[in-house]
């Protein structure tokens, strides 16, 4: 019998041969936070004040290329562009692939478009279009003029689509094969094809018209036997991308089905791509992100984004903010005879409105994160509702009977302790009706929820706050 034949017995030509990865040094690195240590910072900071590039080279070649990358966001927005110089040949595709948007468009600001072109065509597809997409159309057309005839088909290609589309997404380095093969075959045809992708996961199968019947997994292929047909070892249930679904909706379904890829296809049902789980793991994050700090009205919230733009973005809502706030205050106007004869109630009604915001907010981020999540349709919504008010109402009770108990307490006026605590209940439902009915009611007008949800809800449980407490007040009598 033939032993088996080992690596150890394969010709060195069979084998590939794996780039060296760059030595991770805990001189630059805090192994703890993982992060590039201060010091480390220091020495190439100095180096480049000395224009000693030689220096900074030697510092920055050790690096992973995701190490570089928190380089250049690290580092002072003055010392960028001198320090892509000083690494030359190190900043490559694989750094431009994970740095920060804004530190990206500076640093290709300061290359010429060949250059551009050069590392926009080393880059998955995906990766390209996210490099080039940011550009002025001057600069785009410049730098895909640089690039090879088939590059630059892919990239205008991608760039038809819509932003955030699953066909700006997608990588169109694709494996794709017709259904009539066997295991062998398919093998032989990895094995002898240098054009292939260099990383994947599935293989798709397809049909004459190139739409795509089924997967074929690496594991599958490797332990069938190689007369097997893939038709009989391909998984034809499939979850397939319209290429122009958005991104969210895209990471969503791979969340669902638990995806590692997915074929994405046209209107016609045909393959012209795949998105793999390594793209959608960055758009998870970034929708996250997105929706949290739009909650604040902080914009994208990124450090690296430029001053006056963060000042006109977060001023823009805190102008919105200052006028749901004089709303609130014009409710308090209302009671100015009442707040003047019982002073108290301008002590305590900033309690009241102030723990209905709190409450608002709470149902909000929840109701707002499961409109995200698809956990929010039309089909339970009057069940979400009257969950919310449950706990609305449950929340309200409690705060309700601590405050009004205390304000007795220490006041020694159980008329106003009551006052205080009936209020607190019915700014609690507010909270809980606002913080449900005002995002999905933008959700259904097709308004990011995200974006606008949390003004109308303070706004909502300012004045109902301001109203409620000041409003029973003068009803029974406790300001006469």
């Amino acid at each position: 019998m033939r032993a088996p034949q080992t690596p150890d017995m394969l010709d060195d030509d069979t084998l590939p041969v794996a780039a060296p990865e760059p030595v991770r040094n805990s001189e630059e690195l805090d192994e703890e936070d993982n992060t590039l240590r201060p010091s480390f910072l220091r020495k190439v900071t100095e180096a480049l004040d000395a224009q000693d590039q030689e220096t900074v080279y030697n510092l920055v070649e050790p690096l992973h290329p995701a190490d570089i990358a928190d380089l250049f966001e690290l580092i002072g927005h003055d010392y960028r562009a001198d320090l892509a110089r000083a690494i030359n040949d190190l900043l490559g595709s694989e750094v431009l692939a994970e740095l920060n948007d804004w530190v990206r468009d500076d640093l290709v600001d300061e290359l010429e478009p060949d250059e551009v072109a050069g590392l926009a065509e080393q880059m998955e597809t995906d990766d390209a279009v996210a490099l080039i997409e940011d550009l002025d159309e001057e600069d785009q057309q410049a730098v895909l003029a640089e690039m090879e005839p088939e590059d630059r088909a892919a990239i205008e290609s991608a760039l038809s689509f819509p932003e955030e589309s699953a066909g700006r997404l997608m990588s169109r380095d694709v494996i794709a094969v017709p259904e009539h093969l066997n295991v062998g075959d398919l093998i032989d045809y990895l094995r002898s094809n240098d054009d292939l992708a260099t990383e994947f996961w599935e293989i798709f199968i397809v049909d004459v018209k190139h739409r795509p019947v089924g997967t074929c997994q690496l594991s599958w292929l490797l332990r069938a036997p190689r007369s097997v047909a893939l038709a009989d070892v391909m998984k034809r249930d499939q979850t397939l991308i319209p290429v122009t679904m958005d991104q969210e909706e895209v990471a969503l379904r791979f969340q669902k089905y638990a995806l590692i890829s997915a074929a994405v296809v046209d209107e016609s049902g045909r393959l012209v791509g795949q998105i793999t789980v390594d793209d959608v793991v960055h758009i998870i994050q970034e929708e996250a992100s997105e929706d949290i700090l739009r909650l604040s009205g902080a914009g994208d919230g990124d450090i690296n984004e430029p001053i006056l733009l963060t000042v006109r973005t977060r001023l823009s809502w805190l102008v919105v903010n200052l006028g749901t706030a004089i709303i609130a205050s014009s409710v308090v106007g209302l009671f100015q005879g009442a707040i003047a004869r019982f002073a108290l109630l301008a002590v305590l009604m900033p309690i009241v409105s102030g723990m209905g915001g709190n409450a608002g907010t709470q149902t909000l981020a929840v109701v707002v994160r499961a409109i995200a999540t698809n956990q929010l349709t039309s089909s339970n919504t009057v069940r979400m509702i009257l969950r919310e008010l449950r706990i609305a109402l449950a929340n309200g009770l409690s705060l309700g009977l601590m405050i009004g108990t205390g304000t007795s307490l220490i006041f020694g006026n159980a008329h106003l302790g009551a006052v205080i605590g009936a209020a607190m209940v019915i700014n609690n439902l507010v909270a809980g009706i606002a913080g449900i009915m005002v995002p999905v009611t933008l959700d259904r007008l097709r308004v990011d929820p995200a974006v606008s949800s949390a003004v109308f809800v303070t706004m909502a449980t300012d004045v109902m706050g301001f109203f409620s407490f000041l409003g029973l007040a003068v009803l029974t009598g406790l300001t006469a």
